[in-house]
């Protein structure tokens, strides 16, 4: 850096630094990336530095009794972090404003006191001390284990971990956390990378499971650096619409177990599991409706079915409307494509629009079949028989591909009374052991709509 420079350039993506603006970063390649940053000088730079001996230890001696893992008896919240919290672990709890962020993290607080956690801390650097206290009332009954405090330093909230050293600790949030040693303002990419690192060392030298809330852009994404998600253990989504009573906890990243996805009632009390994510969300599906149909989508190792709804009708513009909700919007522009050229269906002259009914986003490919099956079944408006579920991934060439884990999937839909499946002709051989359900294998989505729709 130039004598006397007093900002930097820092690379939103992964934190690549320049002393001037570039469009384009160097190290990932990503485009308008680069943020201005004031930088102080650095403190100490003439001191002494003591060098010690590296510790090296065989794989065979690494001891892993450490990475117990202790339930919070929520057992949604349990099986998207992989069976519990791990100690000294470092979480990113992200979400849109509103949708109960700080519930969720309250609720674990009160189940861990009550599960015998006898340190338990709560940093709140966006609101009072009273405003935790009213949504405590609601949520139920805390004891004098739980802690509270309001601070925005940096320094200070470092300062009470180590001399109190809890088992448990709430960053809420991480984009308000002030370091007096950065010269930046509070949520800047310097910012929130210094602070993340400070709780980083605190976890993994206290053996402190932290759980750091995190704000998110308007793309969904948490603001920062990206960085930040590369720093941290497991990293966390709350999704759903905030005027809906659904919300749904996904795992994006987790060094200790899968991605899962964990699904919650919104309630006066708080956030209430529900145990069948598949009942709940076919819950009010109507009878012989035209667009219909159900399929299985994979969330980790949870079959989740879901109903994909398709209305189509003929454009009165000479540009016809797309929209797809919960799913890939050119996705379904490459579906309706293959449906016209192999089938013949002129889609090209109507207004399609999908939707992935319960507010989840799926874009795994299993369910092109199902997507396809209620585009026809609109067009047609013919209803598809209501026991009836689908799923396959399907080419350009109109054939239906194989999806994993083909026998979870059929399994769910026994569990909730279907009597038939439609899978992929490739997926006959390893479903041929499960009995009490119909398996018709299909090649290409011609078969599929003849057996369906006739």
């Amino acid at each position: 850096m130039a004598k006397g420079k007093k900002s930097i350039y820092f690379c939103q993506e992964c934190g690549h630094e320049e002393s001037k603006w570039l469009g384009q970063c160097p190290m990932c390649k990503g485009w308008n990336v680069f943020v201005e940053e004031k930088v102080s000088k650095s403190k100490g730079s003439g001191s002494l530095k003591i060098m010690r001996e590296a510790e090296l230890l065989p794989l065979s001696k690494v001891s892993t009794e450490d990475q117990a893992r202790v339930k919070t008896t929520m057992n949604e919240f349990d099986r998207v972090l992989g069976g519990g919290i791990v100690k000294g672990s470092l979480v990113l709890v992200g979400g849109d404003p509103g949708i109960g962020k700080s519930t969720l993290l309250l609720q674990i607080c009160q189940r861990l006191i009550h599960e015998g956690w006898h340190k338990v801390l709560y940093v709140s650097g966006e609101e009072s001390m009273a405003q935790i206290k009213l949504r405590a009332n609601r949520i139920g009954e805390f004891n004098d284990d739980f802690m509270l405090l309001c601070e925005t330093s940096l320094e200070i909230v470092k300062s009470v971990i180590e001399s109190r050293k809890p088992q448990f600790v709430v960053i809420d949030s991480i984009q308000t956390m002030y370091s007096e040693e950065v010269s930046s303002a509070p949520g800047s990419v310097t910012q929130v990378r210094e602070s993340t690192n400070t709780f980083m060392q605190l976890a993994k030298g206290l053996g402190t499971s932290i759980f750091l809330v995190g704000h998110v852009t308007k793309e969904g994404m948490v603001a920062g650096p990206r960085v930040l998600e590369h720093m941290v253990d497991t990293v966390l989504y709350f999704e759903g619409d905030r005027h809906a009573t659904y919300r749904i906890l996904r795992g994006v990243k987790n060094r200790f177990g899968p991605n899962e996805i964990g699904v919650f009632e919104m309630r006066q009390e708080g956030l209430v599991e529900v145990d069948n994510p598949s009942e709940y969300m076919l819950s009010g599906r109507p009878s012989n409706a035209s667009g219909s149909v159900v399929t299985c989508s994979m969330e980790g190792s949870r079959p989740l079915l879901l109903e994909i709804q398709a209305l189509t009708s003929p454009t009165n513009f000479g540009m016809p409307r797309r929209t797809a909700a919960g799913t890939d919007y050119n996705r379904l522009n490459l579906l309706m494509a293959v449906v016209e050229k192999r089938v013949g269906l002129p889609l090209s002259g109507v207004d399609a629009y999908v939707n992935v009914v319960g507010g989840l986003k799926i874009n795994e490919p299993a369910i092109d079949l199902a997507i396809v099956m209620a585009l026809i079944s609109s067009y047609k408006n013919m209803p598809i028989d209501e026991k009836l579920m689908v799923f396959g991934e399907v080419g350009l060439s109109g054939e239906i591909r194989a999806v994993s884990q083909p026998e979870q999937r059929v399994m769910e839909a026994k569990k909730l009374g279907f009597n038939k499946c439609i899978v992929p002709w490739v997926s006959q051989e390893v479903l041929k052991n499960v009995k009490g359900i119909e398996i018709i294998g299909v090649k290409t989505i011609a078969d599929a709509i003849g057996l369906v729709l006739g």
